[in-house]
């Protein structure tokens, strides 16, 4: 028998973004999530499903939402009676550049549709996060501070205002320290841009990534 969600209460975390935030950086997990019944996806094909790490081959690859969603559980943050749900909207390579992300395009629409399904789930769902790794597609299309920066201040502001959120707390990560290095030039605008986002947004946090490496440095991949 099919699960009925509309009898379980959520606190809802939206993760959007591109390549790292879809899960595409590779590496052995040092502590792997266990998959439990609190911790839930809401997939790109409007599926629900237990939320677990994807292998690939013998590789864990990366999932930053399960590390957030398992400190969010062991901070004693998830109320008794209430279950996490990860809005995954992320699909590799896209920016607002290339006319995804953007108010009109088809992955912000996507997204805005998968939130309203996750919020309208039940009457007391709720968001409380929402977690975007992207800007690599930009940097590589030579985007501004000015538009990288208004671009993504209008879509934090737009989900915020939508779902009656002011105070949704933004977290953004910057670029592997491995691909930013090698591309200083495009990629200094645009993370300046998502650092300011961060800091004058009403809930912001910037999030360095300088310790890891990047695929390229690990298995030879040319994704970063």
């Amino acid at each position: 028998m099919l699960k009925d969600f509309r009898e379980e209460e959520f606190d809802i975390i939206i993760q959007a973004g591109q390549s790292n935030s879809d899960g595409t950086g590779y590496g052995m997990a040092t502590e792997p999530y266990v998959p439990n019944e609190l911790v839930w996806y809401l997939n790109n094909d409007f599926t629900i499903t237990t939320a677990q790490e994807c292998v690939n081959g013998n590789q864990i690859q990366s999932n930053y939402s399960l590390s957030f969603a398992r400190e969010y559980l062991n901070s004693g943050r998830l109320l008794e009676g209430r279950k996490l749900l990860i809005v995954r909207t992320s699909i590799g390579g896209t920016g607002f550049l290339d006319h995804r992300w953007g108010l009109t395009d088809d992955l912000f629409l996507r997204m805005m549709d998968m939130i309203q399904t996750a919020v309208g789930l039940n009457e007391n769902n709720k968001l409380i996060a929402f977690l975007w790794h992207q800007g690599e597609t930009d940097a590589i299309l030579n985007a501004t501070y000015q538009v990288h920066y208004d671009h993504l201040i209008t879509l934090i502001n737009t989900v915020s205002t939508t779902y009656h959120c002011s105070a949704l707390p933004f977290v953004a990560g910057d670029f592997v320290k491995h691909w930013k290095d090698e591309n200083k030039s495009i990629c200094a605008p645009v993370i300046q841009a998502i650092q300011d986002v961060c800091a004058n947004y009403h809930k912001g946090c910037f999030v360095s990534t300088d310790e890891l490496l990047s695929n390229a440095q690990t298995y030879d991949c040319d994704d970063g």
